[in-house]
């Protein structure tokens, strides 16, 4: 995401203004990272929960469009903030006090051409095994490493995003680094 947090605001200020394509842009550039975290961030238990999340997420977005305040934070700390939101949102009318990790559901699949088929087992497996620890992480150090890692989200917009200093953020992220490397220790030495 990295997008000129000027023309973000720009594009957010033409939407409020009656522009439907600057809307479509805006969506066209987050729309994936946006989807990606809210999957995430629930984990395979409530999966199905993502798209109404993400569309939530959206609909939010264009409705308050016109609070929003290029001073305050930038467009993708505020986008995050609207979707870390829906999620806990939807946790707590479910109810949800622990989170279950991946089921196989959960395995991001992705060919490779040049790998043997028990090569590409065993890259399957170990996706499945990451996408587990990731999703075993506590609630809030999912939701910062994944920002991090998959959103590309900067300390200070993760920060932002889910209203903590930069400081806790980059706690957060250390110790989700910290509980992914002793989780999965034995991977790295099995697949290198």
């Amino acid at each position: 995401m990295e997008a000129d947090a000027a023309d973000d605001a720009e594009l957010l200020r033409a939407h409020a203004g009656g522009d439907a394509h600057a809307f479509a842009q805006l969506y066209d550039r987050y729309d994936r990272p946006c989807f990606r975290f809210i999957r995430r961030t629930l984990g395979a238990a409530y999966a199905d929960a993502a798209e109404d999340l993400h569309q939530d997420t959206w609909v939010a977005v264009s409705n308050s469009a016109a609070a929003f305040d290029a001073r305050k934070a930038s467009f993708p700390a505020w986008l995050f903030t609207i979707a870390r939101h829906k999620v806990w949102d939807h946790f707590r009318r479910q109810k949800v006090a622990v989170l279950a990790s991946a089921g196989e559901d959960a395995v991001m699949r992705v060919p490779d051409a040049g790998a043997t088929p028990l090569e590409q087992v065993m890259s399957r497996e170990l996706a499945g095994r990451l996408v587990a620890a990731v999703e075993a992480l506590p609630l809030e150090q999912r939701g910062a490493f994944v920002m991090f890692a998959d959103a590309g989200l900067s300390l200070e917009e993760i920060a932002e995003a889910t209203g903590v200093g930069v400081e806790t953020a980059k706690s957060r992220l250390r110790y989700a680094r910290a509980t992914l490397r002793r989780t999965l220790a034995g991977e790295r030495s099995a697949h290198v």
